[in-house]
């Protein structure tokens, strides 16, 4: 398949996403020859990594929920202008680490907000451009945040100094919002090994890429 795709990759806490990205982008260009474009939520250009530092700062603890909502939108909107939509109109495969489904579950579910005040937010912020496919890892909130612990290279952010019943109900939210589009987000077992969660992944991927 010819074509910009634009595919995200959602999880909470230590669910594998940047592992899933690099063994994911491997793959599809063993198999097709594709190269692909990696980015990342809040980030992927100087403004967005800008706000993510506000963002993610630990001492930023007083943080308002609809003020954290609006500066993930805010960021969102910079990264789709500047990476997202270009790589698209070129032609290139965008594989993105968190996306408006992230908003969705941690702001609209698990901080109260709403999913649907969120999603008019961000509906907003992307002007409707939105993934060609969505792969969610599902991970138990405990075994993630074990995860966590156990690397001692992984920055610490902000959401890490929220307790296990935040966590959780992300994973309700992420299960919700997979209920409201399930035409776009697949979700991934991601308690397996690296190699056991791309081989999951690839399923769907190829479909995509209508690989045979």
């Amino acid at each position: 398949m010819s074509g910009g795709l634009f595919i995200t990759i959602e999880g909470g806490e230590g669910a594998g996403k940047t592992t899933l990205i690099s063994r994911l982008s491997e793959k599809i260009y063993t198999e097709t020859k594709r190269k692909t474009h990696s980015t990342r939520e809040p980030g992927g250009v100087p403004i967005a990594e800008s706000v993510r530092k506000v963002i993610l700062d630990t001492k930023n603890t007083k943080m308002e929920a609809r003020t954290e909502a609006l500066l993930y939108a805010a960021a969102r909107r910079q990264h789709l202008v500047e990476i997202v939509m270009p790589a698209l109109n070129n032609d290139k495969i965008i594989i993105c680490d968190r996306f408006v489904d992230s908003s969705l579950a941690y702001q609209g579910y698990a901080r109260g907000l709403g999913i649907d005040k969120v999603w008019e937010i961000n509906r907003f912020a992307t002007e409707d451009c939105m993934p060609h496919l969505t792969l969610y890892l599902d991970l138990d909130p405990e075994l993630g945040l074990s995860r966590i612990e156990a690397n001692a290279h992984r920055e610490v952010n902000r959401l890490d100094l929220e307790n296990l019943s935040f966590h959780k109900k992300v994973r309700e939210g992420y299960l919700e919002v997979l209920k409201r589009f399930p035409d776009r987000i697949r979700k991934l077992d991601a308690s397996g090994n690296p190699n056991e969660i791309v081989d999951q992944a690839w399923v769907h991927v190829r479909k995509l890429l209508s690989v045979q």
